[in-house]
């Protein structure tokens, strides 16, 4: 046997052995755009980091909720790498399910994060989960028909400047709604919506005892002025309309205004599928003058569970999918419009995105006037802005949804769902122990 025959040999059983020491990484996500189109990008991170392999579990919404929630409850071990939402990082990082975020490199430029975003995903000064894309929810319009209407919208309306402009924007012969607004129930659909509206007329969903406030005048009068606001210029059957219908409604010319997600600002303003492309402009979420807007903050973030036993390559991985570098690298890919938006405030500075995404500036600043540490005009003991950081939120969200969804619909008074959602959220509370 030769020198080389035995060299090359040797090379080969290390190459081998440097395959068989690869480390898997298994990574639950959801399966939207932005994420499809970061699992076509890994072969760039795998080509950069040789040792790892990554395997993905894509997962319609719902079910990626239900799958990781019990994986990481029960300790199960499934995934190194998980899609979480805001709702869930602070839940879990206090009780202990998620890593801190501390091992993302040097060169990671943490501080870049929009302060608004990263507020929502850190605990006790320590970052749990990295943001992939955020968004906030804003005031989306039609130049044309508040020009008809003779207003003019600021760039920061009251919500009786709203609701003054959709009843004059409406009209029924031609089947224009001067608004569209959340009416489907559900704790991630209406309650989103009312929510962030509640806090911008000073309502909370608990005092600083957790006593439900669903009997006090703030929540009377949110109610009462969304349900005769959608009676007056919004859609028939919004009681069964969610972001999707609401969006497809705004796309057919059917909404003088909508007020939901920043992201839905890239589809109304696409000629392709939109026949109001060339006729929309963005302001904030409106208020009543007490200092907080009704819009939300969430983010879709990457989290490595308490679990796993491959927390330095999950942490490499994380980092490098909700890096600086990684934006640039759609961008060369696929352009600065499918950039994951929302994250890093360096991005907002950028020309180039600035002119592919005309609606950059609103976006970022309806970011900014979310703050969920002080969510609400009075004192809470909770995090979050359109939602309660607690485990009981997501059935009881879901239960108050349903009661105003149903007020909405007409089939109770505001009165009634009112005093039913105080009613089972005292319920709620009690049993859970934070009321005596």
């Amino acid at each position: 046997m030769t020198l080389k025959t035995i060299l090359l040999g040797a090379c080969s059983a290390l190459a081998l052995a440097g395959m068989a020491s690869a480390e898997t990484l298994t990574i639950a996500t959801v399966n939207n755009g932005d994420m499809i189109r970061m699992q076509g990008l890994t072969s760039e991170f795998t080509a950069k980091n040789p040792d790892i392999q990554v395997e993905w579990v894509t997962l319609e919404e719902n079910v990626l909720r239900e799958r990781v929630t019990t994986d990481i409850a029960t300790k199960g071990g499934q995934y190194d790498v998980m899609t979480i939402g805001t709702y869930e990082v602070p839940i879990w990082a206090k009780q202990n399910w998620l890593l801190p975020l501390d091992n993302l490199g040097a060169d990671y430029d943490a501080a870049d994060i929009i302060p608004a975003i990263a507020g929502g995903l850190t605990v006790d000064g320590k970052l749990y989960a990295a943001p992939f894309y955020g968004e906030s929810s804003f005031i989306m319009y039609r130049k044309d028909l508040m020009e008809k209407a003779g207003l003019t919208m600021p760039d920061a309306p009251t919500w009786d400047f709203v609701a003054d402009a959709a009843r004059k924007m409406t009209d029924r012969a031609t089947g224009v709604n001067g608004i569209c607004l959340r009416g489907k129930a559900g704790w991630g659909e209406n309650m989103a919506f009312l929510t962030a509206m509640s806090n911008s007329f000073g309502a909370r969903w608990f005092d600083e005892n957790w006593k439900p406030q669903f009997d006090q005048p703030e929540w009377k009068n949110t109610l009462d002025f969304y349900v005769n606001l959608m009676k007056d210029a919004g859609p028939v059957g919004a009681s069964s309309n969610g972001f999707n219908e609401n969006l497809a409604l705004f796309q057919q010319g059917k909404c003088g205004m909508w007020i939901d997600a920043t992201v839905a600002a890239s589809f109304v303003s696409n000629p392709k599928d939109s026949t109001v492309a060339d006729k929309v402009a963005y302001a904030l979420a409106p208020d009543t003058g007490l200092g907080k807007r009704g819009n939300w903050l969430w983010a879709w973030s990457l989290a490595v569970p308490a679990g796993t036993q491959k927390a330095e390559a999950a942490q490499k991985f994380v980092s490098w999918a909700t890096s600086k570098a990684y934006l640039e690298l759609v961008a060369s890919k696929e352009g600065w419009a499918n950039v994951p938006p929302g994250t890093r405030s360096s991005l907002y500075a950028n020309p180039e995105y600035q002119k592919a995404a005309p609606f950059a500036k609103m976006t970022l600043d309806s970011i900014n006037a979310a703050d969920p540490t002080k969510p609400t005009v009075k004192p809470v003991p909770y995090v979050g802005v359109q939602f309660v950081a607690i485990p009981e939120f997501q059935g009881l969200g879901t239960t108050v949804g349903q009661l105003f969804s149903a007020a909405l619909a007409g089939q109770m008074s505001v009165d009634d769902a009112l005093k039913q959602a105080q009613d089972a959220s005292t319920a709620t509370m009690t049993e859970g122990g934070y009321i005596k």
